[in-house]
């Protein structure tokens, strides 16, 4: 039997046939082949009349707009350590990274800096002047590029870091900062060196040459697949080449310059997800990425899909009851990823939240501050997840297995939808009465961390963009962490310092757990305005094994650049870094 495809799959992938595996199988597998040639495959459940109904219903929905991501390549920079003298690098534009302290002149205006007094030299005491005449001084988030004659390169650019710098944040900062400044100047091949760098540990000059990297790949990035065509190539990067000077050479440092670009390239694609529209990313869009990964890095990782009838026979009231309005049927996710060789000592599942749209549903958002435009980054936890999966694919750490495991769907309003006053049984039997149908969330991550528990896994973390709530205490920078495991924290913390990302510990304040009880069932899922953050947390903790050590981080504020309305790929590199504490 064929069935032809149109409507669960995602728009920008070109329909192929879904065949039945076998008379008495409980699956169908579809098979997807993307504009770039790809070929997904992924369990679907089997069609009768009313779901093939169904399908046909939902093909407005899959093509609402007419709208396809362009098939945009990334820019493709190599990077590599090398030991030159700054006067004798030939390319478009060597960067120096300077401090305010590097920017000191004696009395006769000429830098103390060993580097910068090199190339000034060099250049007859023209960068001296030209600095004093652009007012440079080395401040954080200064920059100015020059083009002087007398060195082998045809700009020099002075990038500011502010006070001596000494985390990764600093120097990705650095590396986001050449990338802007080679996009200006249409620079095809950069250098990069530290004004100051006597004194550097090895582990410490490894650590920079990748944050370093890391900010120049994500600096470069720029969304245009949604752009009329003549608008993204105005804006196409020139950047191929990035010589990182000083910090050493050698196999070790060429492998974290490599790591380096894995995990950026993750970050990358975890930006697009959440970029990504609803009427292009719905839940079974997000379902083929997760899947595309999964055959992408075949050796390290296994995709297996559930539908709604699957999801179903495992009991996921909670999780069904969201996804029951939209048009758009709901997929749960989960990847795993096994190391190709060696034993397993740790097991780790990474839950990130998946709705692809949050309305609301009949509590539906309303009024200035709602933000209903952008909650198409409702699934930016499940981005993070997907981001790391794709990074751990190339890395393959030893001693490691991880599950990534997402419910996806939208919260809609329709007649079949979820009511306020509701009671929802989750898979853990537990009942949960709905007085807030925008507080769908931890509905979903409910199922989603009973569903982690029965992997048999020894710690998860899971990622969600919960509530405002945690917004108002911790601003658009910072994600909240709620854990009662102090080995945890210091676990995801200590990956933190290496990721960069900021990150701040929540109490878990069980006396608030007062405020969701219910009358009628065993909890309500919201508890009202006060403490929000805190009761989100509560919640997800009825759904998680005590043998469990679990963490919730809210990124809610980070996960989206409001000034640019554009995500920032928050909680990939963190992830990775932690699944790395965790190998062997």
């Amino acid at each position: 039997m064929v069935v032809t495809i149109v409507a669960s799959l995602p728009s920008f992938l070109l329909a192929s046939s879904v065949s039945h595996a076998s008379s008495t199988s409980s699956l169908f597998f579809t098979r997807l082949r993307s504009s770039a040639g790809f070929r997904l495959s992924f369990a679907v459940a089997p069609l009768c009349s009313r779901r093939a109904k169904f399908m046909a219903h939902s093909i407005a929905s899959a093509n609402l707009g007419l709208t396809q991501p362009a098939n945009v390549e990334h820019p493709k920079i190599a990077f590599a350590a090398k030991e030159v003298d700054v006067g004798e690098w030939k390319g478009d534009m060597l960067a120096v990274g300077v401090t305010e302290k590097d920017m000191t002149k004696d009395e006769n205006s000429k830098f103390e800096n060993s580097i910068l007094k090199k190339i000034d030299g060099l250049l007859g005491g023209l960068l001296a002047e030209a600095s004093s005449e652009e007012d440079f001084t080395g401040k954080s988030g200064q920059s100015t590029v020059l083009r002087l004659p007398g060195l082998g390169s045809k700009r020099v650019g002075l990038i500011g870091l502010g006070q001596p710098a000494s985390s990764p944040a600093a120097f990705r900062g650095l590396g986001e900062s050449v990338a802007a400044a080679a996009k200006t100047a249409q620079a095809n091949s950069v250098a990069v060196v530290l004004a100051s760098s006597e004194g550097l540990s090895n582990e410490s000059k490894l650590g920079i040459a990748s944050a370093i990297a890391s900010g120049t790949v994500l600096g470069i990035h720029e969304d245009n697949r949604y752009k009329s065509e003549s608008e993204s190539k105005s804006k196409k990067p020139q950047l191929k080449s990035v010589d990182i000077l000083g910090l050493g050479t050698g196999p070790e440092l060429e492998k974290k310059l490599k790591y380096a670009e894995d995990v950026s390239s993750a970050v990358v694609f975890g930006r697009e997800l959440v970029n990504s529209p609803a009427n292009v990313l719905t839940p079974a869009a997000l379902a083929a990425e997760a899947s595309k990964i999964a055959s992408s890095y075949s050796d390290v990782l296994s995709a297996n899909i559930l539908t709604a009838e699957q999801c179903k026979e495992l009991k996921m009231g909670s999780y069904l009851g969201v996804a029951a309005a939209s048009d758009n049927p709901p997929y749960f996710i989960h990847l795993c990823y096994k190391p190709p060789s060696g034993p397993i000592k740790a097991k780790l599942a990474l839950v990130g939240k998946g709705l692809t749209f949050d309305s609301g549903g009949y509590n539906i958002k309303t009024g200035p501050g709602c933000s209903i435009d952008v909650m198409k980054i409702d699934m930016g936890g499940s981005a993070a997840v997907l981001g790391a999966a794709k990074a751990l694919g190339q890395i393959k750490p030893p001693g490691v297995e991880v599950h990534f495991i997402v419910a996806s769907c939208e919260n809609m309003i329709s007649g079949t939808g979820m009511r306020p006053g509701d009671i929802l049984t989750a898979s853990n039997g537990k009942t949960i009465e709905v007085n807030n149908t925008d507080a769908e969330g931890r509905l979903t991550l409910a199922d989603a961390l009973v569903y982690a528990c029965n992997q048999g896994v020894d710690k998860i973390v899971d990622l969600a963009t919960l509530t405002g709530a945690c917004i108002v205490a911790l601003g658009p920078s910072i994600a909240g962490v709620f854990t009662p495991s102090d080995e945890l924290a210091k676990e995801v913390f200590e990956a933190s310092e290496i990721s960069g990302e900021k990150f701040w510990r929540m109490p878990l304040e069980e006396s608030y757990w007062e405020t969701m009880k219910s009358g009628v069932a065993d909890m309500v899922n919201t508890g009202g305005r006060q403490g929000g953050a805190i009761t989100a947390a509560l919640f997800l903790k009825q759904f998680v094994d005590e043998k469990v050590q679990w963490m919730h981080i809210d990124l809610a504020g980070p996960v989206w650049n409001e000034k640019k309305r554009v995500a920032t790929g928050f909680g990939v590199s963190t992830l990775v870094e932690w699944v790395l504490k965790n190998s062997s």
